[in-house]
């Protein structure tokens, strides 16, 4: 596999993210490719860079892998500055361009949503285009999931839209909108674009999730798109 970078982002915050973003490493580590996965931007806690760090089989220290933190659970521009701090882009993407180096494979888990924003005058969607890399939107797989998902990619400039993936996260339950979502998305986007994560019974721990072949066919689909 050839150097590529993914940016995991989604519609919104706690939309599952960082359960895709480790799957795609886990997956990754097991065919062999040397893969980092970071979170450079965390506000309210570090829980998530600690199971990217994990899933990575701790290749990087828990700094590295999340260098700049913030106490509240905000977006986190506000939350950098209640701390007086500032963050700027170009911070960020020479920590990823560090880790490029070092790693065939780099995958960068966003705070919040797309928009949502990250530093001063930029938000998710200024790394992704930056790093010219492939966008993994995640969306919850419920009632507006069309029109959420829709949004993310009409956002993303033309030449990212056409290689952003998406992974709609099941409900425990399905209904009505959640059965028919995918199929939707699939006519609108194409269906190699759109994949449907089942609920998971062990959503921590991505070697067992892994082990379930659905799972493992979606995140290599998704491992593939780098170009």
């Amino acid at each position: 596999m050839k150097h590529s970078t993914f940016v995991i982002t989604g519609t919104d915050t706690g939309v599952g993210k960082t359960v895709v973003a480790c799957l795609l490493t886990g997956c990754l580590l097991e065919t062999g490719v040397c893969v980092a996965a970071l979170k450079p931007v965390a506000s309210g806690g570090r829980q998530d860079a600690r199971r990217l760090q994990a899933a990575a089989g701790g290749a990087l220290a828990l700094d590295e892998v999340n260098p700049w933190h913030f106490r509240a659970p905000l977006a986190p521009l506000l939350a950098a500055r209640g701390e007086r701090r500032r963050l700027r882009l170009a911070e960020i993407l020479a920590h990823v361009r560090r880790m490029q180096k070092r790693f065939q494979v780099v995958v960068v888990e966003s705070a919040g949503g797309l928009l949502s924003p990250l530093g001063e005058g930029f938000t998710s969607r200024e790394l992704v285009v930056a790093l010219k890399a492939t966008p993994v939107v995640v969306c919850p797989n419920r009632l507006g999931a069309i029109n959420q998902t829709l949004l993310v990619v009409a956002a993303l400039p033309r030449s990212l839209s056409r290689r952003a993936r998406i992974v709609l996260v099941s409900p425990g339950r399905q209904d009505l909108s959640s059965r028919s979502n995918a199929r939707y998305l699939a006519q609108t986007l194409g269906p190699a674009r759109v994949h449907v994560l089942h609920r998971l019974e062990h959503p921590a721990q991505p070697d067992r999730s892994l082990a379930d072949p659905r799972v493992r066919r979606i995140m290599r689909s998704l491992a593939a798109a780098d170009g």
